[in-house]
């Protein structure tokens, strides 16, 4: 049977030697041996029309659905029915504090402090807020510096910040592009742009994991670079929330802004969160729009009482929250509490490194790996690049039984998540992927 080392877990380097294997037995085997294996049967795995489990890749776009989690909103659903407006006061988890239930699970998620982070609205709707209040433009330091292939709501967003502002929506935006040939991004080169331009340029927003590459990027680095020139620095982490560790307090971002429906399994559209620099806790200098939840708990229903700012990310909140989605938030947080993201970030190098071996042992020509290598520069995403492909191959894919992701123009996202899914789906996902393949 062929074997190969790879490299794994904590440097991406060749130091922690391990031995993937060709075939089926192997795949159990690591099954056999992961910790984590249970907790697939916390979730709901889709099936097709004969009831087999679907290999299900696509934990990037939408998390499975954790078993517990209708327990949890028929909780809210039953308290709403026999307490009504009392519920906000009475019920087993009062809903006037129920968005503090979520802080410090979620802060453990994304390495912040509790007072770092709120849960809140949806993900654009937090990115202007925060722009709202760390995008200052002025006539001369007011460009926006994004990745050339960032998601195309934060571009949206950040057109529609400078066009508010005055200024032009395509002068006003500074990209960091890969070099010619490639579609990973370099750090010399943002560098590079920073010396050339950062006396222009008001705020740097990067995604912190690319959603088309995958590719993680050092927070810290940017942030202190950033900062260097007199930048806001902020990171939308909707694909890295859940994914990788974040480390955000010590990044020094300025912000952070993420969904929950990815790698946090909360349901479609389900609220986002929200990371503000524990520096600027108590600064009442910030511009910012606010709402009644961003004043004083302890006189918030005198109504009459003038505007008195919460301190922390509390202090950015506008609305009272919509408990049904925040009590499955919490199903899902409960869980990434269990687990935590050591152990998660573990074996996701793992999956992800084995993917990467049996994708190699494929040895197509036509068959590319776009994402990074090192596993410290990704998270469970692999980008798989099939050259002059087009659509009908994902088709194919999902008829075979294979849920991912198509990017255009020639691009599969693959994300073995590891909550839930197992070595035998990557085997599984490769060996159908390769039948395909060979059917022309």
């Amino acid at each position: 049977m062929k074997k190969i080392h790879v490299l794994l877990l904590e440097t991406g380097k060749n130091s922690n030697l391990d031995s993937y294997k060709l075939g089926l037995d192997f795949a159990l085997e690591l099954d056999k041996k992961d910790a984590l294996a249970p907790y697939r049967q916390q979730f709901y795995i889709p099936r097709d029309s004969s009831g087999n489990d679907l290999i299900y890749m696509t934990g990037n776009s939408l998390g499975l659905q954790p078993k517990s989690t209708k327990e949890y909103i028929d909780k809210e659903l039953e308290d709403w029915a026999h307490l009504g407006v009392e519920g906000h006061f009475k019920a087993k988890n009062p809903w006037l504090h129920y968005h503090e239930y979520l802080t410090k699970k979620m802060a453990d998620v994304v390495g912040a402090k509790p007072i770092e982070v709120i849960v809140m609205n949806t993900l654009t709707v937090n990115l202007h807020l925060m722009m709202v209040s760390f995008y200052k433009p002025s006539k001369t330091k007011y460009k926006i510096l994004i990745e050339s292939d960032t998601f195309p709501s934060d571009r949206f967003a950040v057109e529609s910040q400078l066009r508010h502002h005055g200024f032009d929506d395509k002068d006003g935006v500074i990209l960091w592009k890969p070099r010619k040939g490639e579609t990973l991004l370099h750090y010399e080169d943002l560098e590079k742009t920073l010396k050339n331009q950062g006396n222009e340029i008001a705020l740097i927003l990067i995604g912190a994991v690319n959603y088309y590459t995958g590719q993680y990027f050092d927070l810290k680095r940017i942030t202190e670079l950033g900062h260097q020139y007199g930048c806001a620095v902020g990171f939308d982490c909707a694909h890295g929330a859940g994914n990788v560790k974040l480390d955000l307090h010590n990044s020094g971002a300025d912000f952070a802004v993420w969904c929950s429906y990815k790698y946090l399994n909360s349901g479609p559209g389900s609220l986002a969160g929200c990371f503000i620099h524990e520096r600027h806790a108590y600064r009442k200098d910030l511009n910012r729009f606010t709402g009644w939840w961003s004043h004083n708990k302890a006189t918030r229903f005198n109504m009459r009482n003038e505007f008195d700012q919460l301190p922390g990310a509390e202090g950015w909140q506008l609305s009272n929250p919509p408990i049904l989605s925040m009590a499955a938030i919490k199903a899902s947080l409960d869980i990434f509490d269990q687990v935590g993201m050591d152990a998660l970030v573990e074996k996701s190098n793992k999956l992800t490194g084995y993917l990467e071996f049996l994708l190699d042992s494929l040895e197509e020509s036509i068959v590319k790996i776009i994402s990074p290598r090192n596993t410290n520069e990704r998270g469970c995403q692999l980008s798989i690049q099939v050259i002059n492909a087009d659509k009908k191959l994902h088709h194919k894919l999902t008829k075979a039984g294979v849920i991912t992701d198509w990017r255009e123009p020639d691009v599969i996202r693959c994300a073995p998540v590891p909550l839930y899914n197992s070595f035998e789906d990557v085997y599984n996902l490769v060996e159908r992927f390769k039948g395909i393949l060979h059917e022309g």
